[in-house]
């Protein structure tokens, strides 16, 4: 019988240091040895999803295909392995505390007395385990979030050190911590790292491999150092500068030999990589550098501000999903961030868009910037500047349309303001009782759900012309796709007729016609205006571009206005 293994990845000295990119590369590099891989992430947050956190603090909320709402490094795992996940895949603290809580409501703990340890790390164990299995994984990656050291991290450090006691030759531990170099002093400082290696050595655990993140890579001196002082062989201390790319992260780790030395630990056969797959990886990753071909794309959005900071991680997918794409026609996205507000009293502020080759407004909730997304949609659509709305972004070209063609003045949405005599975006019908009830967690409408697309559109063309098997059905039948969701409002169908007899067209519908997932405008009114009602982002892969991101692109370079 298979033994599946496990590899848990810990940070160390400061957050952001890379754990979600380096259990994904890792993930990557053992993939490559024909093994079969899956990824969890630990969420040390009371919250039993992402659904309900604020993405200026905590980044993009990722959506599985089952509909769970998750960490942006679900996102990573998912584009790093080119594989879709599911909520087994994902748990946080309330989550976990909720499962124990409901087990003992209903017996399943057969009348014992239910304390945090050991039934909490019990849960957790469980939940990887489940997990492994679902999957028939040969290793299991497991992220735990924040640092070590940090009070919300004991019991999920815990559950790993009792792992680690049950099947010690099946569990291996990777610590990524930061190596600072203090400006005024001019050398790279081990000492941090050796406080983090000795905070995990107090719960029990010593790494198996030392991840050296810092803006250059270490050094001899400093490799033989944190052996010495951290218990870890000096091969085994990786080198993870600074890189222009996070997807040259893996390729700078199989330089190190690391999913060579995670064989070893772990007693795993080391299969040879698979170079045809890492050929066109690698492949990939040198269009993030090499690209001379450049395209200006203006993302207008309404939460990049945080503080004297602009928090891009609130879109991080659809800033991916644009690479991708750009990688493949042989461009190089130059992105600019702006803010809707800045355009809702300044008209200069509007005529500065002509200088870019393409228009995003990404999803969103609430009605902070939404007239200056309204005339930045109508300038796109007036000047014939390729435009892609995504969820809130086709909203607001709904309204905008409604609005300067079909000409309600007062045309809006529920979500905005809900005594508009012209509601042309409206709370679902399924929706309406849980606003009552204000049963706001997980109960958007979530998760992946099938579109019908309309032929002789910019839609059904994009997904005809992809041939990563994205669209169901046959040319004799009709043609469905499967794409993600994450909205509470819809189209109001009563206004669709009137829309469509303005010439706005609605390319993609739910398979009973009732719900517009995708409106656009013909080729012959628009080079590209086009609003998805899903988020198409959410399955764009480095190999695998997402088509209408990819027409989108395509769109702008016909329209560029600049040199090369």
């Amino acid at each position: 019988m298979k033994q599946t293994k496990y590899i848990f990845v810990v940070g160390g000295v400061i957050s952001g240091v890379g754990k979600g990119v380096t259990s994904s590369s890792l993930g990557l590099i053992l993939k490559n040895r024909g093994l079969r891989v899956t990824s969890i992430k630990i969420d040390p947050y009371i919250n039993v999803d992402a659904g309900t956190m604020n993405p200026v603090e905590h980044g993009e909320v990722f959506v599985l295909r089952d509909g769970d709402e998750t960490d942006q490094d679900m996102g990573n795992y998912e584009r790093f392995l080119d594989m879709n996940l599911s909520k087994t895949n994902y748990m946080t603290t309330g989550r976990v505390y909720k499962s124990v809580i409901e087990k003992e409501r209903n017996l399943e703990y057969k009348g014992k007395c239910v304390q945090v340890v050991p039934h909490i790390p019990l849960e957790v164990i469980g939940r990887i385990k489940r997990a492994g299995e679902e999957a028939k994984a040969d290793v299991v990656m497991i992220e735990i979030g924040g640092t070590v050291g940090e009070y919300e991290n004991i019991l999920f450090l815990e559950a790993a050190r009792m792992m680690k006691l049950s099947t010690p030759k099946d569990v291996a531990f990777v610590m990524v911590s930061y190596l600072p170099t203090p400006s005024k002093i001019g050398e790279m400082k081990t000492k941090p790292t050796q406080h983090a290696v000795r905070t995990l050595n107090a719960s029990g655990i010593q790494p198996d491999i030392l991840i050296a993140r810092a803006d250059v890579g270490l050094d001899k001196k400093r490799k033989e150092k944190i052996s010495l002082f951290c218990n870890i062989p000096a091969d085994r201390v990786i080198s993870a500068p600074d890189v222009g790319s996070i997807y040259d992260i893996p390729i700078n780790f199989e330089k190190e030999k690391l999913s060579e030395k995670l064989c070893e630990i772990l007693n795993i056969d080391k299969k040879k990589a698979d170079q045809k797959v890492w050929t066109k990886w690698k492949a990939f990753a040198k269009h993030a550098h090499n690209g001379k071909k450049t395209l200006k794309i203006a993302m207008i959005g309404k939460y990049f501000e945080t503080g004297d900071f602009i928090l891009s991680d609130s879109y991080l997918s659809v800033i991916e999903a644009i690479k991708y794409s750009s990688y493949k026609e042989g461009e190089k996205p130059i992105m600019s961030w702006l803010n809707s507000t800045d355009f809702e009293d300044s008209p200069a502020k509007l005529k500065e868009l002509k200088k870019y080759d393409g228009i995003i407004i990404p999803g969103g909730f609430g009605s902070r910037g939404v007239e200056g997304n309204l005339k930045a949609i109508k300038f796109a659509r007036e000047n014939k500047i390729p435009y892609l709305g995504l969820c809130y972004g086709m909203q607001m070209m709904v309204i905008e349309y409604a609005r300067n063609v079909l000409g309600l003045k007062d045309a809006n949405t529920r979500e905005v303001n809900p005594g508009s005599k012209n509601l042309v975006i409206d709370v679902m019908d399924s929706q309406k009782e849980i606003l009552k009830n204000s049963a706001y967690g997980g109960s958007m409408r979530l998760g992946e759900y099938k579109a019908m697309l309309r032929d002789k559109t910019i839609a059904k063309e994009a997904y005809a012309s992809s041939s990563q098997g994205r669209t169901l059905g046959t040319k004799k039948g009709p043609t469905f796709i499967l794409e993600r969701h994450r909205h509470r409002y819809e189209v109001n169908p009563a206004y669709v007729a009137d829309l469509e007899a303005k010439g706005l067209v609605f390319s993609g519908r739910s398979p009973d016609g009732h719900l517009m997932e995708i409106a656009e405008l013909p080729k012959s009114k628009h080079p590209f205006f086009l609003g998805t009602q899903f988020h198409p982002e959410f399955l764009a892969r480095p190999l695998t571009p997402h088509p209408l991101f990819t027409a989108f692109i395509k769109a702008c370079t016909k329209n560029k206005k600049h040199p090369n």
